[in-house]
């Protein structure tokens, strides 16, 4: 066969194979105007809840002008090359440095991209002795991750405590034989549920096991716990958390991540991560946008204090109203609802065309068959009155379910 002849006949898989009927409206939509709650979709203004831009720094005039003045005095170039070769400046240090106080670790490294930055953690500190468990929710980023290891790896049911000593055990036996050791990997908020990952027990088994955890906090970094330092200062337990992951696509509203962790393990990281060592380092106007960026998200708490508001208020009216939204207790709000995928795509489309409200769908194949989440990201930026309406849309929209108004037989106007 052909190689191409393959790929156009599968497209894929599932996913690919709706992008036919999906593509520019479900898939790949384009919302345009000012980042924001409100923003335009295919010609209309929509109340919209599906940017991680949870500070609502995105827009945040200090954050604009920051990035102006930057790209103005530095150009998209600078600095050129690869870090370790001749693109390290003074403000990517610093940024650094600051990081890593503010998440309780001895030093950080700055990360191009979050997705490859965790994909390169995992496959830099392991090797193929070496044994890891980890989250079966994980992310798409740590399972690409666990792909490179050449190594055993062995999956604990989500969350589950007991699960995950069981699979500490089996890889504590064949870490005795082979000479390794073991990496936990879990997160610190899953993104697409909202439960925080309960890293306090898992910290706990360290009373019984020999192993090191990674957080992936990409959703908790910067709402989480007291000062938004993440999940892992939420559950009070950050010095047992090992190598703490941060991105700065969520919170920080950019581009790139972090790692940090002791100073000689993250010396190990800057020295051997390959996907770093031979890329070019984070152009200057971003890495001083960032510092702008993080300096509000400390000085600021009233961001982080309007996003839980917020969250709050939608997740409360919600619920109230019946539906189920699992067992989200952070501001990542899932609305789980029963349909099949003409039901999902109708009631989405319903939303956004009759209401005006733009949230994201998840439905077969990242969800088992029957299923439909539409997922709200709540955000500092976003009003009562966009709750207020959010929850009227919602209301009339659980009883056009119910009701079977979305069943391909019967709808017709949306």
């Amino acid at each position: 066969m052909d190689l191409f002849d393959k790929i156009t006949k599968s497209m894929g898989g599932p996913i690919g194979q709706h992008q036919k009927w999906s593509h520019g409206y479900f898939s790949y939509p384009k919302l345009e105007g000012e980042i924001g709650p409100h923003m335009m979709f295919n010609g209309k203004e929509h109340l919209v809840w599906s940017l991680n831009n949870y500070l609502g720094l995105a827009n945040h005039p200090e954050v604009r002008e920051a990035d102006a003045q930057a790209a103005a005095d530095y150009g998209m170039a600078y600095p050129m090359g690869a870090r370790m070769m001749s693109g390290n400046s003074i403000h990517h240090e610093e940024l650094e440095t600051n990081l890593a106080k503010f998440v309780g670790k001895e030093d950080a490294y700055l990360l191009n991209y979050g997705y490859q930055g965790m994909l390169s953690i995992i496959d830099t500190l392991v090797d193929r002795n070496d044994v890891i468990v980890y989250d079966a929710e994980s992310h798409a980023c740590i399972i690409d991750g666990l792909r490179m290891h050449m190594g055993k790896r062995y999956v604990y049911q989500h969350n589950d405590i007991a699960s995950c000593e069981k699979q500490l055990q089996r890889a504590t036996r064949l870490a005795e034989q082979t000479g390794g050791g073991i990496l936990l990997i879990t997160e610190g908020v899953f993104g697409m549920s909202g439960a925080q990952g309960k890293l306090k027990e898992i910290a706990d088994l360290k009373k019984k096991f020999n192993f090191r955890m990674l957080v992936d906090d990409a959703h908790g970094f910067g709402t989480m716990g007291a000062t938004g330092a993440g999940t892992h200062e939420a559950q009070d337990c950050i010095d047992e958390v090992d190598v703490y992951f941060g991105t700065f696509a969520k919170s920080m509203a950019g581009i790139g991540g972090f790692v940090a962790a002791d100073k000689q393990i993250v010396d190990y990281l800057r020295y051997n991560m390959r996907s770093q060592i031979f890329a070019k380092a984070l152009p200057m106007p971003m890495v001083i946008g960032l510092k702008k960026r993080f300096e509000l998200l400390v000085s600021q708490p009233q961001l982080r204090e309007k996003l839980w508001e917020v969250s709050n208020a939608l997740q409360k009216g919600l619920r109230e109203r019946g539906f189920d939204l699992g067992v989200t207790n952070t501001m990542v709000t899932p609305v789980f609802l029963k349909g099949d995928l003409y039901e999902a795509t109708a009631l989405t489309r319903d939303l956004r065309e009759q209401w005006g409200i733009f949230c994201s769908i998840v439905v077969y194949p990242v969800i088992p068959k029957g299923l439909i989440i539409l997922r709200l990201i709540p955000t500092a930026a976003h009003s009562m009155e966009d709750v207020q309406l959010t929850l009227d849309a919602y209301t009339e929209m659980g009883e056009k379910l119910k009701a079977g108004y979305y069943k391909s037989d019967k709808v017709d106007a949306v």
